[in-house]
């Protein structure tokens, strides 16, 4: 569906040189703190900004070819980028009529008024997690094949968050040849929704896992200065120095778990793994 390949991107104080892939019916997280590179990646998939380097396809074709008709099987949320505070929802719509031949209306009606929008208010009166469900039902009501949402989820409180991503769920649920590439620096509102995740620090892509292998497979091993002298490191991808001795990355759990019985194993939540990849040392 979507093909990264050394994608390159150079500024004063920041370059970024990632690959990733989104496949066929599924969502794929990229996951990053603020900063590391995430709006830059999906900036330049859109082609909203110049590269220095690499090639980016969707549905086979070069994102440089991309016409009218191909941006359209597309379903776009920017963080930094929305409808003007001055329009309302109502004055919307013979917008989006003009934008996409396949806008539909009732859909788009249907969710805004599941999720209690205002037709006639001015988008600058809504709160945050209004404005923000507002662009994913866009982004939802002219039947896209991927979405590309870069961080829809960020400010929004629980219950908010909770909502969007179950819309993302029903959007999947209607057709199987749906894709979504999703950005996010709130790892718990990716675990249930993504098949895979791609990891990214300071422009580098620094871990891609399938969801369900992260959270099953993947562990924190905690040992005194002894223990970690003694252990089998094979399949410790990387180690922190702690105040009782090593915090050591696994993605072979059980495989621990079955020689050393002794030792501290925790599961690591997908946050947890990032902080070691990042700070540890391999």
């Amino acid at each position: 569906m979507l093909k990264v390949e050394q994608l390159k991107k150079h500024y004063d104080n920041f370059s970024l040189d990632c690959s990733l892939q989104l496949m066929l019916g599924y969502v794929t997280g990229l996951i990053g703190q603020n900063g590391s590179g995430k709006s830059t990646t999906f900036k330049a998939i859109l082609g909203l900004i110049l590269t220095d380097g690499g090639n980016i396809t969707i549905f086979g074709k070069d994102v440089k070819d991309f016409n009218t008709k191909d941006k359209e099987k597309l379903g776009v949320v920017l963080s930094d980028a929305g409808f003007s505070d001055y329009l309302k929802i109502k004055g919307i719509i013979p917008i989006l009529q003009n934008m996409y031949s396949q806008f539909d209306q009732s859909l788009f009606i249907e969710q805004v008024q599941r999720f209690q929008l205002p037709m006639d208010k001015q988008i600058k009166e809504f709160s945050t997690g209004m404005k923000a469900k507002l662009k994913v039902i866009v982004a939802i009501s002219h039947n896209a094949k991927i979405l590309i949402l870069d961080e829809p989820t960020a400010g929004l409180d629980v219950i908010a968050r909770d909502e969007l991503l179950e819309m993302l769920r029903e959007f999947l649920e209607k057709d199987e040849e749906r894709s979504i590439l999703i950005s996010s620096h709130i790892s718990s509102d990716l675990e249930a929704l993504c098949d895979d995740l791609y990891m990214i620090h300071d422009g580098k892509i620094i871990l891609h896992e399938d969801t369900d292998v992260l959270l099953s497979d993947y562990a924190l091993l905690k040992v005194d200065l002894k223990q970690y002298d003694e252990l089998d490191k094979q399949f410790v991808l990387c180690t922190k120095k702690e105040n009782y001795g090593y915090c050591c990355l696994t993605n072979q759990k059980q495989y621990y778990i079955e020689n050393y019985p002794k030792i501290a194993i925790e599961k690591g939540t997908i946050d947890e793994v990032i902080t070691m990849m990042i700070k540890g040392v391999a």
